[in-house]
């Protein structure tokens, strides 16, 4: 029964990865090679964000809601951002058109994410003998951080590979970016600094992505269109 708590656990964290990389033409264009290159930029973006906020961040023996320290954090995770820009416009991406490359990034972004955060809790908690939510929520939480993820590299995209974009639309896609890549922070105040438990989160996370999902769509779809 632990095991089978396991693996409904672990389908639900990663099967929605290569449901999207199965069910979208990604595979059809064999962009693997892309997703596991933006993995591998991902993990050391990871970890030189890591080495910052040992070295700048105060362990704190409280769980109470530091803004100071939550305002570095934020900071910090601009640095995901900068390993996403070297993803989508310094590796090379053969034979990919660019609806196609931010997905890919985007897939492989998300993917490593889950590896390094979720998989050790999963592989330790989900097969004990206790049946908890957490760990059916966490993976409800990988899926809200997919959407997270290939709509932050749908906004990458236009920002640093669309060039005849409205310029009216400029500060909307800046905008958006910035929430997403601020998104941890935010779930740490409402965690924190509100109380919110991990139900409530998880499943503000989801509505979150999915606003932020159309509204990326949107604007991608708006920046497509031919100027007059």
């Amino acid at each position: 029964m632990t095991m089978f708590h396991f693996f409904n656990c672990a389908i639900l964290t990663f099967g929605p990865h290569a449901v999207y990389y199965s069910a979208t033409p990604l595979s059809e264009y064999d962009t693997l090679w892309t997703s596991i290159r933006a993995a591998v930029v991902y993990l050391v973006t990871s970890l030189v964000k890591l080495v910052c906020l040992a070295t700048f961040l105060n362990v704190s023996e409280s769980d109470s809601f530091d803004p100071y320290q939550e305002l570095l954090k934020a900071v910090f995770g601009f640095i995901d951002v900068a390993g996403l820009y070297f993803a989508l416009t310094q590796l090379t991406h053969r034979n990919i058109s660019q609806n196609h490359k931010f997905q890919a990034v985007g897939l492989g972004w998300a993917f490593a994410d889950s590896v390094l955060h979720r998989l050790a809790p999963l592989w330790v908690g989900a097969r004990g003998l206790e049946f908890t939510w957490d760990y059916i929520l966490q993976g409800l939480e990988a899926n809200a951080n997919l959407v997270f993820s290939i709509s932050l590299a749908a906004l990458g995209s236009l920002m640093w590979l669309r060039k005849n974009k409205p310029k009216t639309l400029i500060p909307i896609i800046y905008a958006c970016a910035g929430i997403v890549a601020t998104m941890p922070s935010i779930t740490s105040y409402l965690r924190r600094g509100l109380g919110w438990h991990l139900p409530k989160v998880v499943g503000f996370e989801l509505f979150s992505s999915l606003l932020i999902a159309f509204i990326s769509w949107q604007l991608f779809v708006a920046c497509q269109r031919p100027s007059n």
